[in-house]
C-alpha cells in the first residue's frame, strides 16, 4: 500500500517512493532540476532533485536548509517526506503553520551532497559557501511568484544578504534549523521555528 503524504517520513514506503519517482518529469519541476543536474555536473557531486508534490517554479516561499544530509540519496529529493528526524520535524512544523505544500520550495544552500559516503553529518565549509553562492541567482530566476524566504540554520541565514541583493523588498525570514539534535536543546529552539513560519504563512496570505 502507498502510504499518502499525510504524515511524516512516507517516503520510508518503498511504493510511495516509487510513486515520487513517476512524479519526477512534471512540468513545474524540471527547470530546477535541470538546474541540479547542471550544478551536479559542475561540482561532481550529486544534487537531490526538488519534491514533485511541492510547488516547483510555481512557489511562492523558498525554504533553504544548509546542504543535503548522507541519507538524501535514498529518496534523491530535497523534501518533508523522507524517514530522518529533520524532514519529520519539517514536515510538523509547516503543517503546524497551515503552509501547503504548493506554495513550498525546499532547496538547500550548499545544494550538493558534502559528505563522502558513510561520513557523519557536518556543516559546509566556507569554501563549499564561496562555491554555492552563484547558483542562488539561477534559482531565484525560476521562481517568478516568490513572496517569501525562510532560511534554517546558521549557515543558511549567511545567504541573507544575497537574497535582499537580488531580490530586494523579499521578506526573509530566519529560523533554527529543524535537526532534531538542535529542537531537542531547549523549549525555545521549537517555538521560534513556529514563530518564523507563521510569520511567513502571513506574508502569503496576504498574497
Amino acid at each position: 500500500m502507498v502510504l499518502e503524504p499525510t504524515a511524516p517520513k512516507s517516503l520510508a514506503d518503498p511504493a510511495a517512493l516509487a510513486a515520487r519517482h513517476a512524479l519526477r518529469d512534471a512540468s513545474h519541476i524540471a527547470p530546477i532540476r535541470a538546474l541540479a543536474r547542471r550544478i551536479a555536473a559542475e561540482r561532481g557531486a550529486p544534487v537531490p532533485d526538488p519534491d514533485p508534490l511541492d510547488g516547483g517554479t510555481a512557489a511562492r516561499l523558498l525554504l533553504l536548509l544548509e546542504t543535503p544530509g548522507p541519507t538524501v540519496l535514498r529518496t534523491g529529493f530535497v523534501t518533508r517526506d523522507s524517514a530522518n528526524g529533520t524532514a519529520a520535524n519539517l514536515f510538523r512544523f509547516l503543517a503546524e503553520a497551515e503552509i501547503a505544500r504548493r506554495d513550498t520550495l525546499i532547496w538547500n544552500a550548499v545544494p550538493w551532497v558534502i559528505h563522502v559516503e558513510g561520513a557523519l553529518n557536518r556543516a559546509p565549509r566556507r569554501a563549499e559557501a564561496r562555491a554555492a553562492a552563484p547558483y542562488l541567482a539561477p534559482l531565484l530566476a525560476l521562481l517568478p511568484d516568490l513572496a517569501v524566504a525562510v532560511l534554517a540554520g546558521r549557515f543558511a541565514r549567511e545567504c541573507a544578504p544575497a537574497l535582499t541583493a537580488l531580490h530586494p523588498g523579499l521578506p526573509v525570514i530566519a529560523i533554527p534549523h529543524p535537526s532534531p539534535t538542535y529542537v531537542c536543546t531547549s523549549p525555545e529552539v521549537p517555538a521560534r521555528i513556529g514563530q518564523g513560519l507563521a510569520a511567513a504563512a502571513r506574508v502569503l496570505r496576504q498574497g
